[in-house]
C-alpha cells in the first residue's frame, strides 16, 4: 500500500509537523478570502447580539494557519473546524467514535458486506446554495485513491477500498477489496468536497490555504492566518446535528499564558479553550470554570535513527526506555495527568492489552543491556519539539539517562525546523516529540498504521523498513487488516503490537490527558476530547 506519507514534503509537514499532533509549529505565510472576507480582527464578530444570538468565543491552543484541505490536513485546529463545515457520507460521535448517517440517510446495515449503497439526504446544499449530488462523492473519493495524488486520507482507505460508483445522481456504491467494518468509522476522514468549486485549476490550493465549502451546519465565513477564523449557522442545512449558535468566533492562541488569560478573569473574552496547561487547572477552577480532561492516545514518544549506530541495536533502544523515571515524569512535568506506556495503545483503547515488553524504570537492567551491547561512554544529542508540556518532560528524560552514564544534551527547537531536517535526511540520533492519532479514529488497525508501514513517513525517518524485523512486521500487519473475525483480528494485532514494543523503534514513553476548560454558566453539552480540537455539534447556550 502506497499512503499518504509518500506526499511531497510540504505536504508532509502540513499533515505531519503542523498538526496537533505535534503540537503547535511556525506558519505557512498565506493569507485568503475565504467564503467571505472580514476585518483583520480577531473580534470581527463582535459580541453577535443578545441571547441566543450572541457569539460563542472559543480559544484552541494550535494554529489556523495549516492546511484546511480536508483530505490532506492534520492540523487540530482545521480538522475540529471542518467537522463542523463539512460532512462524511458518514460522520462519528467525537467520544464514543461511533458512526452516524451525515450526508448519507442511513449507516449500511450490513457492515461485513463488501458493497455498501448510500443515498445521499434529500435536499442537501453546498454553503454556495448548490445541490449535493453524487459526482461530488465520487470526486472526493477519486483523490482519496488515486495513487498519483498525495493525501492524509489514502493512508486510511487504499488497503481496503476499491472504488466508488455512482449509482445515480442521489447514491453511489462503496466497493471494498474484503469485509472491512472498521471502514465506516473512517469515512468521516473522507470529508465530501464539492467538485464545481475545487475541481477548478488551483482551487485545492486555496483549500490548502483556508478556503471551506462544505454542506455541515456551519459555514465559514472569515479566516485570518495565525489570528481567527469564524463562522455561522448555514440556513439551509437539514442534517441530523444542526447549529445551535449562531455566529462563532475561533482564535488561535498557541502560547499558553494569552490563552488561559482569554478564559479567565473578570474580562474573560471567551467562553471554551482546549489545550489548558495542567499548571492552571487550579486556578481556573477557582473561578468558576469546569475543567476536565481527556485520556487517549496523546503521548510523548522517542524516535531513533537506526542507521546510527548504536541506536541500530534493540538492547540499546530498550536500555534508553528502561531508564526513564516515568513516575518522575508524570508528577513533575504532567501533574499526575498521564500513565506510564505499557503497550504503544492507551490503556483505553478497545484493542489494548499490555504488551509482552513493559519499560518500567529499571536503571540497572538498563546499564546492563548496554554493557551487552558493548557500549560505553554513549552521549546523546536528544531533538525535541518545543511543545510547552514536552519541554518540560525533557529534564526528565535527561536526567535519567544521565544517571546511567549517558551523558545527555537536551537540543529543544520549532517543530517545523526538526521535522525539516528529517525531511532532508539530516542526520539524528534520538527524537523527542508528541503524537495522537485519535485525532483519526480509535481503531488500532489506523493508529498502527499511521506510525508503521513499508511506505510510512515515520519509518522513513527511523531508516528501519528494510529491517527482516520490519519487513516481517509490514506483512504481520496487512494480514491483521484482512481479517473479518473481530476477535481473530484483536488477538493478531496484540501479536505484532508485541513486536513493536519489544524494537522500540518509535514508542510511547507516557500517554497523557489533555484538558479542556468551560464556563458551564454560558454553555452546555461540552465533551471534553482525549485529542486536540473541540467539537461544538452537540453543544448549545445555557
Amino acid at each position: 500500500m502506497r499512503d499518504a506519507t509518500t506526499a511531497p514534503a510540504p505536504h508532509r509537514r502540513s499533515f505531519l509537523k503542523y498538526s496537533g499532533a505535534l503540537g503547535a509549529s511556525a506558519a505557512i505565510s498565506s493569507t485568503l478570502s475565504a467564503c467571505s472576507s472580514g476585518p483583520e480582527s480577531t473580534n470581527e464578530t463582535g459580541d453577535g447580539g443578545k441571547g441566543a444570538d450572541r457569539t460563542l468565543t472559543a480559544v484552541i491552543g494550535y494554529g489556523n494557519d495549516q492546511s484546511w484541505d480536508p483530505l490532506i490536513t492534520a492540523s487540530a485546529f482545521s480538522m475540529a473546524a471542518n467537522h463542523h463545515i463539512y460532512e462524511g457520507l458518514l460522520d462519528t460521535d467525537p467520544i464514543s467514535r461511533e458512526p452516524y448517517a451525515a450526508l448519507a440517510t442511513e449507516v449500511p446495515p450490513d457492515l461485513q458486506a463488501t458493497t455498501w449503497k448510500f443515498t445521499l439526504r434529500e435536499g442537501a446544499k453546498w454553503h454556495d446554495g448548490q445541490p449535493v449530488t453524487a459526482d461530488d462523492v465520487v470526486f472526493t473519493y477519486e483523490r482519496v485513491l488515486d495513487p498519483k495524488t498525495a493525501t492524509l486520507a489514502k493512508n486510511f482507505f487504499a488497503s481496503w477500498l476499491k472504488e466508488v460508483r455512482k449509482v445515480d445522481e442521489r447514491s453511489v456504491e462503496l466497493v471494498l477489496k474484503f469485509p472491512f467494518p472498521d471502514g465506516a468509522q473512517r469515512l468521516t476522514l473522507a470529508k465530501i468536497m464539492p467538485k464545481h468549486v475545487f475541481a477548478k485549476a488551483g482551487a485545492l490550493d486555496d483549500a490548502t490555504k483556508g478556503k471551506a465549502v462544505g454542506s455541515g451546519p456551519y459555514r465559514q465565513t472569515a479566516h485570518h492566518p495565525k489570528s481567527n477564523t469564524s463562522f455561522e449557522a448555514f440556513a439551509d442545512y437539514n442534517g441530523p446535528r444542526k447549529a445551535a449558535f449562531r455566529k462563532m468566533n475561533w482564535l488561535s492562541i498557541v502560547d499558553a499564558a494569552p490563552r488561559v488569560a482569554k478564559i479567565s478573569g473578570a474580562s474573560a473574552g471567551a467562553q471554551l479553550a482546549d489545550n489548558i496547561p495542567y499548571a492552571n487547572i487550579s486556578q481556573l477552577k477557582k473561578g468558576g470554570l469546569k475543567v476536565e480532561g481527556g485520556a487517549g492516545m496523546n503521548h510523548l514518544f522517542l524516535l531513533f535513527n537506526t542507521a546510527h549506530k548504536p541506536f541500530d541495536d534493540v538492547r540499546v533502544r530498550q536500555a534508553l526506555h528502561y531508564a526513564i523515571d516515568k513516575e518522575k515524569m508524570i508528577q513533575a512535568a504532567l501533574r499526575g495527568h498521564g500513565t506510564p506506556a505499557t503497550s504503544f495503545l492507551n490503556e483505553g483503547n478497545p484493542t489494548y492489552r499490555k504488551a509482552k515488553t513493559v519499560y518500567d524504570h529499571d536503571p540497572d537492567r538498563a546499564h546492563d543491556l548496554l554493557k551487552e551491547a558493548g557500549v560505553s561512554g554513549l552521549t546523546i544529542k536528544l531533538m525535541a519539539v518545543n511543545v510547552s508540556w514536552i519541554m518540560d518532560c525533557l529534564p526528565t528524560i535527561k536526567a535519567s539517562w544521565d544517571a546511567i552514564g549517558v551523558k545527555t544534551t537536551l537540543e529543544p527547537q520549532e517543530t517545523a525546523a526538526l521535522f525539516t531536517k528529517l525531511d532532508q535526511k539530516q542526520d539524528f540520533q534520538v527524537v523527542a516529540a508528541a503524537s495522537n492519532p485519535n485525532q483519526f479514529g480509535r481503531d488500532a488497525d489506523l493508529i498502527m498504521h499511521y506510525n508503521y508501514g513499508p511506505d510510512n513517513t515515520w519509518m522513513r525517518y527511523a531508516r528501519w523498513i528494510g529491517s527482516s524485523v520490519a519487513k516481517d512486521l509490514f506483512k504481520r500487519m496487512d494480514k491483521a487488516t484482512r481479517e473479518s473475525d473481530a476477535e481473530t483480528k484483536k488477538r493478531m494485532t496484540q501479536e505484532y503490537i508485541d513486536i513493536v514494543a519489544e524494537n522500540a523503534v518509535i514508542y510511547p514513553v507516557v500517554h497523557n490527558e489533555l484538558m479542556t476548560a468551560w464556563d458551564a454558566r454560558e454553555i452546555t453539552g461540552i465533551r471534553p476530547q482525549p485529542y486536540p480540537g473541540i467539537n461544538l455539534l452537540q453543544a448549545k447556550w445555557a
